[in-house]
């Protein structure tokens, strides 16, 4: 039905039935539509087409047949595929070529629909439109979801009622519910051969991982007497051999995504959690990085690729490491591997950027329900992982001739930084622009802490900096502070990395590597879009049996519809705010929860006196 309406507004018919005007409503209401003596037309910022994958390229054709296509950025599909009718924002640039932005997927080009009833009315659950479909509802309950193809339904699945549920639509609104088939069942066989690998076993290896983890990617052993710092990786490319089916699954999938209660991996199981897995006290195949360190001058001197077969010799989680720190027990090496890595660290931090924000892991009982969310801060333990990490993907980098696979990060244009400084002037905060990006990012950060806002005026920073992607060609990375970046350090958990892998064991790059980074790029961004959708399903839910409960909350946003965060308990909550009345950005507030749509996430409260 939708984009019959939008194929009417293209040709300027306006004869709409009931429910087609409840379609066009919606749209006036998102201001995409505008009612001009009793006509309605498009907004001139908006334009209703076909999104097309052409090679490298991403282009939007309008229904209007008359109008030439546009660019689209990879990082603006908001979820689009190839074929999908959509309707995109057009960015005016001056200095550049028109190029527009997906503002909302109106129907996907396989004609499979994720619907819900309410009140005897079918609604499209993505985007919570009305669809005007003649079937059969006998079937189904108040608030059941299912699919919908070619006006019939394909399946139910079932209603929103059951915690169960929430997975499986954001699994299937984002493209990944495939990944619940059996299609990682293949049979692998462990490789012990080792009469053509480096033998590393006596040195003593260690993980460091989460408490929780089952995939160990990476192990670190530091000579301190040579100074040497070897980081070993899982040697997943040994196992999984470029052009076969268990290849071509890992890069379908791209990535491991991991969600509140589970990991669906990139590779079986048997390779992620076991055979490839750098657990204690077995041999396993590792791809390692030999870097001599220079202490003085904080660099690397010399760096050497070794395939190894080593024996990781403890396993710690972050927790043992935070407190063996700060109880000075470290062990002598990780003690001086620790020291030395809080050197690079201030020397990287003098290009690079140190944001302090929290991470939120949400706790899921049995039922599938959130009953609690732990706030995650960077602890020292993660410091150290981390510097040794980026010393190996920084060498690693070094290893490419400018041509291969990057981690790609520009710096943000002159026009976010421009709002950035206006966004902070909102709170108090007297900007200016500098001589240059990071002067003023660091000008910025230093005022936040005289007013104690460093967490959240680091938040609007992030937001106002581009989005990193993977690209052939060697780009920096503004970040991290680097000319020249790749992930080396995850190839249980990032496609990106096993490809690398093979970059490196046979100095060659395939031939389809730029539609490899584009394609990895774009799976990225989507798995992110799930997890942040799967999160604010189980947010609404535990809203929904908590309505009438007051919490401690910030406000995030004062534009159009305000918006907030919870700060004490189940942090990281976010709803809209109904009695907003001008209080200031990132303002201390009570709010009690009065409204909340489980199918559409939307949670209302109002502010309050405690």
């Amino acid at each position: 039905m939708q984009v019959k309406i939008l194929e009417k507004l293209t040709k300027m018919i306006q004869d709409f039935n009931e429910e087609e005007n409840l379609y066009i409503q919606n749209l006036v209401k998102k201001d995409i539509l505008k009612d001009i003596d009793n006509k309605i037309v498009f907004n001139k910022k908006y334009k209703a087409g076909i999104v097309k994958f052409i090679k490298t390229d991403i282009k939007f054709f309008p229904l209007d047949e008359n109008s030439k296509s546009i660019s689209i950025d990879s990082s603006n599909l908001m979820g689009a595929s190839n074929g999908d009718t959509v309707i995109v924002k057009i960015i005016f640039n001056p200095r550049g070529k028109l190029k527009c932005k997906v503002v909302e997927v109106v129907k996907r080009n396989d004609n499979l629909i994720l619907c819900y009833i309410k009140d005897n009315k079918i609604f499209d659950v993505k985007n919570s439109t009305p669809l005007s479909i003649n079937i059969s509802t006998k079937e189904l309950k108040d608030e059941d979801i299912f699919i919908i193809k070619d006006d019939s339904i394909k399946e139910i699945f079932g209603n929103i009622s059951d915690p169960f549920i929430d997975e499986k639509i954001s699994l299937y609104l984002y493209g990944q519910n495939y990944r619940k088939d059996e299609s990682l069942k293949h049979k692998i066989h462990e490789l012990n051969d080792y009469s053509k690998r480096v033998d590393l076993t006596s040195l003593e290896f260690c993980t460091i991982d989460p408490a929780s983890a089952k995939d160990h990617d990476d192990a670190i052993y530091y000579d301190e007497n040579n100074n040497i710092l070897y980081v070993a990786i899982a040697d997943v490319s040994a196992y999984v051999k470029e052009g076969t089916l268990l290849d071509a699954e890992a890069k379908k999938r791209a990535f491991s995504i991991y969600l509140a209660n589970k990991v669906l991996p990139m590779i079986p199981f048997e390779l992620s959690a076991n055979l490839c897995s750098l657990k204690p006290n077995v041999k396993r195949l590792s791809y390692v990085l030999k870097m001599t360190l220079d202490t003085k001058k904080l660099t690397v001197c010399s760096s050497e690729l070794i395939e190894a077969v080593i024996i990781s010799k403890h396993k710690y989680s972050y927790e043992q490491i935070d407190d063996q720190i700060q109880k000075d027990t470290l062990p002598i090496s990780l003690k001086s591997l620790y020291n030395i890595t809080l050197k690079f660290r201030k020397k990287r931090l003098q290009k690079g950027y140190d944001f302090r924000t929290s991470e939120f892991r949400l706790q899921l009982d049995k039922s599938e329900k959130l009953f609690w969310v732990d706030e995650e801060h960077g602890s020292p333990s993660h410091k150290l992982v981390e510097e040794c990490m980026l010393l190996a993907n920084i060498q690693a980098a070094s290893k490419l001739d400018k041509f291969g696979i990057y981690r790609v990060h520009e710096e943000p244009n002159r026009k976010k930084l421009e709002e950035l400084i206006s966004s902070v002037g909102l709170l108090g905060i007297k900007a200016k622009l500098k001589e240059d990006v990071h002067s003023t990012i660091l000008s910025i950060q230093n005022k936040a802490k005289d007013v104690d806002l460093t967490e959240q005026v680091d938040k609007l920073i992030i937001q106002s900096q581009q989005q990193a992607k993977y690209a052939s060609v060697v780009n920096g990375h503004f970040g991290l502070g680097f000319s020249a970046y790749s992930h080396f350090t995850s190839p249980i958990r990032r496609y990106s990395d096993l490809v690398l892998h093979r970059m490196l064991k046979v100095q060659q790059v395939p031939k389809d590597i730029d539609e490899i980074c584009e394609y990895i790029s774009n799976v990225e961004r989507d798995i992110a879009r799930l997890v942040w959708d799967l999160e604010d399903r189980k947010y609404a839910r535990w809203a929904y049996d908590n309505i009438g409960e007051i919490c401690e909350a910030i406000v995030v946003d004062v534009d159009d519809e305000p918006k907030g965060e919870v700060t004490s308990g189940m942090v990281g909550l976010r709803f809209h705010i109904q009695n907003y009345e001008s209080e200031q950005l990132f303002s201390k507030v009570n709010v009690k929860i009065t409204d909340v749509n489980r199918i559409t996430k939307k949670i209302m409260v109002k502010i309050v006196n405690v």
